[in-house]
């Protein structure tokens, strides 16, 4: 199966196992959940059809954690008359239960999640299906086993995993082919670069970056954090503290020099460092902005100087970052490897 970018975007496809997308998809956990108030319900839809209509969007991610299911049904509303022409991504094992933020990878789990998932979706098939967390209870064979199955029983195409190390790649790729890997990668989070950037080329893996904008910061809208509500999650994210920001502030009016000089946009700056990182890399930047939507995409035409992604990579990585990428109780959660002193 194939989802073919519309014409004009000016860049050649990148392959998520049998599937063709163009370079940028679309992570649409924003739109429901983790950044604030979120868009009323039509806004949020009235985007999602633009980005596929307009913009040539293939790729959808989302979650059953997203919104505890009500970003799946989101998607499921607002894409259902596009269903043949897009790569539909969505993730089990970590849900909401009686309000909170679960982990659980057992087999029984990821086999009721997925089938809640095909009711909000609107859909009886799933074309990428990510084991969101790994569960440390649960051996990756179980959880990437139990996927299989659904891959056996026609209710999801191909499997991936989020947030997981090289070597949990090559344990579960053993088990069932692995067609994706997603996991945080942008300037100022380099994890990938550890093992897994190296290793999902290795394996013919594609790797999904997921908050290649730095959660909002390498945009013209970086947020202020003394103005985010209670839920918006940046809140106790180390990088955005008081003690961290101000000097990640320093280094991101850099960065904005050399975007002006290379006649293109910090976050498109951003992206593209991102998409040149590898052939396999894909990119699932989230909006809630139509025009931002089009800033995103138009990377896609654009050929920015070598030179310049150099420099945006010598300014802003893991060494000249402060803060990690999240607090200490959430980074033993995660089985990426870390770098350094930034998590």
């Amino acid at each position: 199966m194939t989802a073919t970018p519309a014409a004009g975007l000016g860049r050649a496809p990148r392959r998520i196992g049998p599937f063709e997308v163009p370079a940028i998809g679309l992570g649409c956990m924003n739109v429901s959940h983790a950044y604030g108030v979120p868009p009323t319900p039509a806004n949020a839809e009235r985007l999602l059809r633009t980005a596929v209509e307009r913009e040539g969007v293939t790729l959808f991610d989302t979650a059953a954690l997203y919104g505890f299911g009500t970003n799946e049904e989101l998607v499921g509303r607002a894409l259902a008359g596009h269903r043949d022409r897009i790569v539909l991504a969505s993730k089990c094992g970590m849900t909401g239960v009686d309000g909170r933020r679960v982990i659980d990878g057992r087999p029984r789990t990821i086999r009721r999640t997925a089938d809640e998932a095909l009711t909000r979706l609107k859909t009886d098939v799933i074309d990428l299906y990510y084991l969101h967390r790994l569960d440390p209870g649960v051996p990756i064979e179980d959880s990437v086993g139990a996927m299989a199955e659904l891959v056996e029983s026609g209710k999801v195409r191909t499997i991936g995993l989020s947030e997981v190390s090289a070597a949990t790649l090559r344990r579960a790729h053993r088990v069932h082919p692995i067609a994706a890997l997603q996991n945080e990668y942008s300037l100022w989070s380099r994890n990938p670069e550890q093992g897994t950037l190296a290793a999902t080329a290795e394996l013919g893996v594609a790797l999904v970056a997921f908050s290649p904008l730095a959660r909002g910061f390498l945009t013209n809208d970086a947020p202020d954090p003394a103005t985010l509500v209670e839920q918006d999650i940046r809140r106790n994210m180390p990088r955005f503290h008081e003690a961290n920001y101000p000097a990640n502030l320093r280094l991101r009016t850099r960065l904005e020099k050399i975007a002006r000089d290379a006649g293109c946009t910090q976050a498109q700056l951003a992206l593209a460092w991102v998409l040149s990182r590898g052939e396999h890399v894909i990119a699932i930047p989230g909006t809630r902005s139509v025009d931002h939507l089009h800033e995103n995409m138009s990377v896609l035409d654009l050929d920015l100087p070598g030179q310049a992604l150099r420099a945006a990579g010598e300014v802003l990585n893991a060494a000249t970052v402060h803060g990690a990428r999240y607090n200490e109780a959430t980074l033993r959660e995660i089985d990426t490897e870390r770098c350094g002193s930034a998590g």
